[in-house]
């Protein structure tokens, strides 16, 4: 089982807690909704829970609930800029289906 992040998405992250000025990683889950049922959850974290399962690459802490690993595992975090957008990208080999709209995926 594992989260990977790629290495733009590191640094990312990394400029962002140093910006902050504290923080241990990212939270990374699903949550139900949207027209294919789940969606992504992504967001900054000051603090372990204890039943965060904990993944570390380049340095950057992801941390995932238990109930959302099954839907996440294998997924690697990308963090890209085309044109005037940028954010992140989810790489998720369970992802069997994404509605039109881009906000919600099946596994």
């Amino acid at each position: 089982m594992a989260v990977t992040l790629t290495p733009s998405a590191a640094n990312h992250v990394t400029r962002y807690l140093k910006k902050r000025g504290k923080g241990v990683g990212v939270r990374l889950g699903v949550k139900t909704t949207g027209c294919s049922g789940l969606a992504y959850q992504l967001e900054y974290v000051d603090e372990l829970t204890p039943e965060d399962v904990v993944f570390e690459e380049l340095g950057v802490k992801v941390l995932v609930d238990p109930k959302s690993l099954a839907y996440i595992d294998g997924t690697q975090l990308d963090f890209v800029k085309e044109g005037l957008n940028e954010g992140f990208r989810f790489n998720n080999p369970n992802e069997r289906d994404r509605c039109g709209c881009g906000e919600s995926f099946r596994v």
